[in-house]
Formats: C-alpha cells, sequence, structure tokens
C-alpha cells in the first residue's frame, strides 16, 4: 500500500505541475484558456495575474508531495508522510472547493481530486496497518 500511495502522490504532483505550466506560463495561449472556460483573449489578459498566482499555488503543492515521496523513500518516513499528506490533502480539499463553487466544475474537480484522495487514503492505511 505504501507502493501505490506513493505512485498516486507522484500522479497528484505531476498533474498540479501540469496545471502551473497552464496557469502560470501558457494561460494567454487559446488552448489553455479555452481549458478554464474563458472566453477571449482579453479576458485572459485580465486573468493573466490571478492564473500566475495560482498556478504558484499548484506548483508548491506539487513540491511538498515530491519532497515528502523522496523523504518516504530515503527512509525519514514522519517527514515524508507529513508532507505527503499535508501537500495531497490541501490538493483533494481543493478539489471539493472546486466542486462547491458550482456543477460545471465536477469534471475538473474530479479529474484534480482522485489522485490526492487515493494517495491520502492509501497512506493512511500504509501507516495505520504498516
Amino acid at each position: 500500500m505504501i507502493l501505490a500511495s506513493l505512485i498516486f502522490a507522484t500522479l497528484a504532483a505531476l498533474l498540479h505541475v501540469y496545471i502551473f505550466t497552464m496557469e502560470s506560463i501558457t494561460w494567454t495561449k487559446p488552448a489553455t484558456w479555452k481549458t478554464f472556460s474563458i472566453t477571449s483573449q482579453a479576458e485572459a489578459d485580465t486573468t493573466k495575474s490571478m492564473a500566475y498566482n495560482q498556478g504558484f499555488y499548484n506548483l508548491f503543492l506539487a513540491i511538498g508531495a515530491l519532497v515528502g515521496i523522496v523523504a518516504v523513500a530515503m527512509g525519514a518516513p514522519q517527514v515524508g508522510w507529513t508532507l505527503v499528506f499535508s501537500s495531497c490533502g490541501s490538493m483533494l480539499l481543493a478539489s471539493l472547493v472546486l466542486v462547491a463553487s458550482g456543477k460545471k466544475y465536477l469534471r475538473a474537480a474530479t479529474i484534480q481530486g482522485t489522485t490526492p484522495l487515493l494517495a491520502v487514503v492509501l497512506g493512511i492505511l500504509a501507516v495505520t496497518l504498516g
């Protein structure tokens, strides 16, 4: 279960790095802003600084999860699991906030929240059944 949890945490982190890339690097490109239901280049330009900031939140969550995965693998399970649970738990909670924002976000919230949910659940089982 440890390996499965860490695999899902890795997938969650990689997804959040991808989201960072879209929000902080390619936000004003039509393919990206359409993904986020932005309807015009002007709207993308107007929301660029907000997206840039939000992208870094996603990057920092990803880094926390990745550092935690490495710490678990390197024999520092207390530090590692703390980072994995904190980072993936935050990703999961953010997906719940997203879905609470409206039904139109259900698909995005499911994509954003599934891998961290599995990482947290499997990690808790691994740590408690240990």
